[in-house]
């Protein structure tokens, strides 16, 4: 007889049982194991909300090798992920093996070392309901708005379409800054900058206009500019007062989720769902060369900045070896969650600061290299002392001869470093605008030269649109859905082209997104209203807290929300959403209207807008910049039976041509056909014989 343990992953299930050795059986479940059917709504919402479950299509061999298992263990220990999300899989897993809900088998890992799996399987307990019903009710909550609410945006706008609970609102908040943008009207303003020099010395640095002896001034135009020009000119320049102070800077706290997937973006140029990949990698453990198999960080789904005490030891000595006494801070230092964040985890560290990033590199993928030591040192420097920085702050003015009593003036500020602390080891100052800048030595009272007046016109320039991590920084400071959930959300808008990557990193909104949050906010308001969306948030937290009944959390909710959906569907009654995108200049082969765009389970099609009386139909091709090699037609864009997206010339089947480099609109220097681009990067020409190629910049390879 032996023990079983289920956790969710094969790689956690491997590193788990090196420390469990043997008398322990550790399985992996591959995630959840049961759920609601995906062909119907599964939700009773006559009997209190029902749900009706069933085991995932693909897991019925594996849950029967689990029964077996389990039926010959005289243990059956859950392991699971410990959040939400874990615990409903674990409630799950002992519905279906028969497993007494009052039995203590739960354990939780924080992090996944030989220390914390042996704690976690020394106290046990019975798996907490509340925590249960949270991810019942958000999973139900999803079910009813998405199966009662896409088939309504699909039937009025186009097939196939689907709305969430958080998704819609993320997709506003996109949609809304475009708006913004569109609406932006420019206004002009000036500026004037001084270039001094405070003799003997010969540095350069440049003062700012703010004003003259009467207080602030704004520059509108260029008229006000030349007033204050006419008024420099001839001026003298001196010195009327100087502050210096002492500016101590702290470092930013280590990582929850929300940071990680903002800084990796931002530091790394990761997507968010990319960073959960790799930080579930390294947080369920790896084989690492003079360590044995460790889990590299604490669990990766954690709203807390809360460190253990012993994890503070080890960086504190970690930190006084590496860099001295002077860069442990005069008192510890400890950083406050949001009121909002869910305390049961740390925040992101590394689960053994000793395993530096260099000494796990060989064992690391470059991808997972980067972010655990983007981790490491986050988590390092957050402990140690600040940064001190002297800064000065210089106020010039500007007096023509004989107008003493009048005056312009200038304002010029810099800082030097006396103590780098933290910055050592991570820098932050990507928060700092003001530019790390030493004035030279100056004295109240100096007199300095002027080398240049440099007037320049601005225009002031809409909001930016949002980047992932801008929003999802703005999700999380609006409450709205949970750190763990925001790479599903963005890839969700982005797989189903609501919103496109606008120059790599910037999210724009199609014109399909801009629709679907138009009918949302006409006819469903609260379910693209934030605040609402953030309450509801709230409510799941107190029915994991044991403080909300979560059957009546949904009934207060669905009640209106099936109101509305009724009114909706009958106000907009026969009435259907034209998309401009949807339009094409194809004319109908059997009637000579211009064609529109479908969209059926296989893809897109073009169809006559005159069905039924005409039913004519054709596939939908992506017209491509270049010619085919062979022949000299059309080459068009095609997807394969996977959704790979190829091309080929537009004479198939007279010309066969076909390939998976993308047409560029250059023709090849040797032969003038077009020339492709490699998903290596590699610009190339297939006309067959030529053989002209280029990597890089342009730089040739053959000739």
């Amino acid at each position: 007889m032996q023990s079983l343990v289920i956790v969710e992953s094969p790689a956690k299930a491997k590193t788990i049982k090196k420390y469990l050795g043997t008398g322990y059986e550790v399985k992996a479940s591959m995630g959840h194991v049961r759920d609601l059917y995906s062909s119907k709504l599964s939700v009773d919402v006559k009997k209190d909300f029902e749900p009706n479950y069933t085991v995932i299509k693909g897991k019925e061999k594996l849950l029967s090798e689990l029964k077996e298992l389990a039926s010959k263990s005289d243990m059956v220990y859950l392991a699971t992920d410990p959040d939400r999300e874990g615990e409903a899989i674990s409630w799950h897993l002992a519905t279906l093996l028969g497993l007494s809900m009052e039995q203590e088998n739960r354990v939780k890992f924080n992090e996944i070392n030989k220390k914390s799996v042996l704690a976690g399987m020394a106290a046990p307990s019975k798996i907490d309901i509340d925590l249960v019903n949270a991810q019942q009710a958000r999973r139900i909550l999803d079910r009813l708005v998405g199966y009662r609410l896409s088939p309504f945006i699909s039937q009025k706008i186009r097939r196939g379409l689907s709305a969430g609970r958080v998704q819609s609102v993320a997709l506003r908040l996109i949609v809304d800054r475009e708006e913004e943008i569109n609406k932006f009207i420019p206004e002009e303003y000036w500026t004037i900058d001084a270039a001094l020099s405070a003799p003997p010395s010969k540095k350069q640095f440049k003062a700012a206009f703010t004003g003259d002896q009467s207080g602030k001034i704004k520059l509108s135009n260029a008229e006000d500019t030349n007033k204050i020009l006419s008024r420099l000119e001839g001026a003298g320049y001196f010195v009327a007062d100087i502050k210096k102070g002492v500016r101590k800077k702290q470092p930013s706290p280590p990582f929850n989720t929300s940071s990680l997937q903002q800084e990796a973006s931002r530091q790394l140029g990761f997507t968010a769902k990319r960073t959960m990949k790799v930080a579930q990698e390294l947080y369920e453990g790896m084989e690492v060369e003079g360590f044995g198999t460790v889990g590299l960080i604490t669990y990766m789904r954690t709203d807390s900045l809360r460190i253990s005490e012993e994890a503070r030891a080890d960086a504190n000595q970690l930190i006084v070896s590496s860099y001295g006494e002077k860069y442990l801070p005069e008192k510890p230092r400890y950083f406050k969650s949001r009121s909002s964040a869910q305390d049961g985890h740390e925040a992101i560290r590394p689960s053994n600061v000793f395993i530096t990033p260099e000494a796990a590199k060989g064992s690391l993928t470059p991808e997972q290299f980067k972010l655990y030591g983007l981790i490491w040192r986050r988590f390092l420097a957050s402990l140690m002392a600040n940064c001190v920085q002297d800064t000065v702050k210089t106020e010039i003015h500007a007096v023509q001869n004989g107008n003493e009593g009048e005056y312009i003036v200038f304002t010029s500020s810099g800082y030097t470093v006396r103590f780098d602390g933290y910055s050592v080891l991570y820098d932050n100052s990507d928060d700092d605008t003001e530019k790390n800048t030493s004035l030279p030595e100056l004295t109240a009272g100096a007199q300095l030269k002027l080398k240049e007046i440099i007037p320049e016109k601005h225009m002031t320039q809409p909001p930016q649109r949002y980047t992932e991590a801008s929003l999802i920084k703005t999700l999380e400071e609006t409450g709205v859905g949970r750190p763990s959930t925001y790479a599903t959300i963005l890839s969700t808008i982005l797989d189903r082209s609501y919103v496109e990557r606008e120059s790599k990193k910037t999210l724009k909104p199609t014109e399909l997104g801009t629709a679907i949050t138009g009918l949302l906010k006409d006819k469903f308001p609260k379910i693209v209203n934030t605040k609402f969306t953030a309450g509801m948030e709230n409510d799941l937290d107190k029915i994991e807290a044991g403080g909300y009944d979560y059957i009546k959390m949904l009934h207060a909710f669905y009640d209106e929300f099936e109101g509305d959906l009724q009114k909706a569907k009958s106000s907009m009654e026969g009435i259907k959403i034209s998309l401009e995108e949807d339009k094409t200049d194809v004319p109908c082969e059997k009637c000579g209207a211009n064609m529109i765009v479908k969209v059926s389970r296989y893809g897109k099609f073009l169809a006559c807008p005159n069905y039924p009386e005409c039913k004519f139909t054709k596939p939908f091709v992506t017209k491509t910049e270049g010619k085919c090699p062979v022949c000299g037609g059309e080459i068009i864009g095609k997807k394969s039976k996977k959704g790979h997206e190829f091309f080929g010339c537009s004479n198939y089947p007279n010309c066969n041509f076909m390939t998976w480099d993308k047409p560029t609109p250059d023709a090849c220097p040797k032969c003038g056909k077009t020339l492709f681009k490699s998903r290596s990067g590699v610009t190339k020409c297939l006309n067959e014989g030529c053989g002209y190629e280029t990597k890089g910049k342009g730089k040739k390879t053959d000739e």
